[in-house]
């Protein structure tokens, strides 16, 4: 249960199309990150680790402001979010989280999706088995000075999982641990590069028909690249 398993898939294009959906990407979690409260950092730890990421990726500051003010509903407009379950080419299951302040235009558009690709969309529940939510933070190891003790403040905080993968620490729970695991990282003072609620496949679908994948990948860009889209997660097993 970690990182890997709950990344969207992101299929490499060319360097300014990658660029752009790393930024896009950004922006949509400081929209999320705001929606969920304060529009000041100091007050919004979500906010605050999404925008520092965003920084870090030199995501421009207008837009990050943009996407703050958007979170906030200051351009008049109510969002309400939307989730979508259904089913990709080759029977992978796919789980849809929009944000939205057209609900007509946004089931439109990721029905059409699911349809150009040979997927269709379910009703509300119909993966409740196959994906887990749980709580994830990542800390760049940098910021830890003795692993020992940030592993056992992270599990008297509710962590089940603590794991150093690739100079990075994933802290792992029970999403009804995530605001305990929260407090405790503001407590020994750690800001994680990313603090979320994720979907993780509990069963994962493997595929390995070139033309199924070919529109696996069509339908996830298509999702990606629409604007009322927040995060996209899938259960093929990429391992396969």
């Amino acid at each position: 249960m970690g990182r890997k398993s709950a990344k969207i898939a992101v299929r490499k294009g060319a360097a300014d199309k990658a660029r752009g959906q790393v930024f896009t990407k950004a922006l949509k979690d400081v929209f999320k990150a705001s929606k969920s409260g304060s529009s000041e950092p100091a007050s919004n730890f979500l906010l605050r680790v999404a925008v520092e990421r965003a920084k870090k990726l030199n995501v421009p500051k207008d837009n990050i402001e943009k996407a703050i003010k958007k979170g906030q509903g200051s351009d008049g407009a109510g969002f309400d979010d939307v989730y979508y379950e259904g089913y990709g080419p080759g029977g992978i299951a796919i789980f849809v989280e929009t944000s939205t302040d057209n609900n007509t235009r946004t089931v439109a558009n990721v029905r059409s999706y699911f349809r150009k690709c040979d997927g269709t969309l379910g009703t509300a529940g119909s993966l409740e088995f196959v994906f887990n939510r749980i709580a994830l933070f990542t800390i760049p190891s940098e910021a830890i000075e003795s692993e020992d003790d940030f592993t056992l403040a992270m599990i008297d905080a509710g962590a089940e999982e603590v794991e150093l993968i690739d100079g990075v620490y994933e802290v792992s729970g029970a999403m009804t641990e995530f605001g305990a695991i929260q407090e405790k990282l503001m407590e020994i003072g750690v800001t994680p590069d990313e603090a979320s609620l994720v979907r993780v496949p509990i069963t994962k679908k493997s595929v390995t028909d070139e033309d199924t994948l070919s529109k696996f990948e069509r339908l996830i860009d298509l999702l990606d690249e629409d604007e009322d889209v927040v995060t996209v997660y899938h259960n093929l097993d990429d391992d396969a």
